[in-house]
């Protein structure tokens, strides 16, 4: 997907979904398709959901990690509510 942002193409690729929603943490857990590392911009796109965020941290099984690889199950704190299935796209 191409989005034309102040005169700049930017290029947003799907790099997983939303598996769960831990709505007392604020935790989503994002089942990955590519890799995803801190620092990353990503998009969380659904029905109801369409948010960007910078990638401040995320955890395998309560590890703090700073990189995921394609088949990881990651959780990442997000600003807003997201939903099981919501798209997850990296930004570049």
């Amino acid at each position: 997907m191409f989005i034309l942002l102040w005169g700049c193409i930017s290029v947003e690729k799907e790099i997983g979904r939303v598996t769960h929603y831990f709505s007392s943490i604020g935790v989503a857990a994002i089942k990955l398709n590519d890799s995803l590392k801190v620092g990353d911009k990503i998009r969380i796109k659904g029905a109801t959901t369409d948010f960007e965020q910078t990638i401040e941290s995320m955890q395998i099984d309560k590890t703090s990690i700073t990189g995921a690889k394609p088949g990881d199950e990651i959780g990442i704190k997000v600003k807003e509510k997201v939903r099981g299935n919501d798209a997850v796209y990296k930004i570049e």
